[in-house]
């Protein structure tokens, strides 16, 4: 069996080790957080809790929301009530649940910070605090900002976008999901058990933080929710377009990248979590039976990537989280949209829609 080494301990990087140890191989994965309160908003969808029913059936603190409303940019609001509910997570306590999965299935977790890494020979090799050592596969799953690309590119301006937001101890029961005019993103607020997350997400290449703050600040204001005993965050997520999918590497013959490192996220909502656990399931039975040359075509298959760039024009009257929610109500699926779609989506929510009509 391989000695296989991941740099990187969150959903993406413990499934692909779990899926690994449970194959027979030897598996260590490197993380210098290990579980950590990562900014987001923590939401499953069902497609992700039929895919992995342990999801929902644990004893992990977890909130389940039934219900969520979208507000157009002048205001006007639309309540939709879910049929299947989104699972929410503090991301300290899906990480830590996903890492203990895959410790229990033989994977030895290191609390240890991956330097630098080199693929050129026949085995690649990383290091460790000036020590260099090797393995017979190295998986990436240090996230979109990551910098450890052997023989690809790293993600540019226009494939990022910026976060921030707070963690505010308040209580809810819905999600909510605003649109701003002529902005490229959108503001949320997500319940979990204990607290509200609350953020902004924009492109990097079109806004900055100050923005991202201004428009932030206000939708706090306007919800009467007190950032007086809450915890900012501000974080880089990927938010790829259709030449990211389709031209950038995500796999050598000794190295893959899985998660926000391959840039694999929904591309009509921005939602990560599922296909980080999705793409690091996926790499995992790859290299476990032997063609990890096939991740990409499986990913492909997964996530619709040919549908994704099919459909990269295609414009959408309503918003975005319009038509996820009602792909989350009927099939729990979500639809195949490229990045640029989205982007088009959420420029049409720019502005308004009527819900009376």
């Amino acid at each position: 069996m391989a000695e296989i080494v991941i740099v990187g301990g969150g959903p993406s990087g413990a499934m692909c080790g779990e899926q690994l140890a449970r194959s027979g191989n030897t598996v260590h994965i490197f993380d210098e957080h290990l579980a950590w309160e990562k900014p987001c908003g923590g939401g499953l969808t069902h497609k992700a809790i039929q895919r992995f029913p342990f999801l929902l059936d644990n004893p992990y603190p977890k909130k389940l929301i039934h219900s969520i409303e979208l507000i157009a940019s002048n205001e006007q609001r639309a309540k939709l009530e879910m049929r299947n509910p989104i699972v929410i997570y503090s991301r300290m306590v899906l990480n830590g649940l996903l890492l203990e999965r895959a410790q229990n299935a033989g994977c030895q977790i290191h609390r240890s910070h991956v330097v630098a890494v080199d693929t050129s020979g026949e085995k690649p090799r990383y290091s460790i605090e000036g020590e260099w050592r090797t393995a017979d596969f190295l998986v990436l799953a240090a996230g979109a900002r990551n910098q450890l690309l052997p023989e690809t590119r790293p993600l540019q301006r226009d494939e990022l976008e910026i976060t921030q937001g707070y963690f505010i101890p308040q209580a809810a029961d819905s999600i909510i999901i605003k649109f701003l005019p002529h902005f490229d993103g959108y503001i949320w607020s997500f319940p979990r058990c204990d607290h509200l997350s609350v953020g902004i997400c924009g492109s990097m290449a079109s806004h900055n933080q100050t923005e991202l703050r201004t428009h932030l600040q206000t939708f706090i204001g306007k919800q009467r929710l007190s950032t007086e005993a809450a915890r900012f965050y501000s974080h880089v997520l990927p938010s790829p377009q259709v030449p990211t999918l389709s031209q950038r590497t995500v796999v050598g013959k000794n190295w893959a990248l899985v998660g926000d490192a391959a840039a694999f996220v929904d591309p009509l909502t921005g939602e990560g979590l599922f296909y980080a656990m999705r793409s690091g399931e996926l790499l995992g039975k790859a290299i476990a039976e032997g063609n990890p040359e096939m991740y990409t075509d499986w990913v492909r298959a997964a996530f619709s990537c040919a549908s994704i760039a099919a459909r990269s024009s295609a414009p959408r009257s309503l918003p975005a989280w319009f038509n996820f929610c009602a792909a989350v109500r009927s099939s729990a699926r979500s639809w195949p949209i490229s990045s640029a779609a989205r982007r088009t989506t959420r420029r049409s929510s720019n502005a308004s829609w009527d819900i009376s009509a």
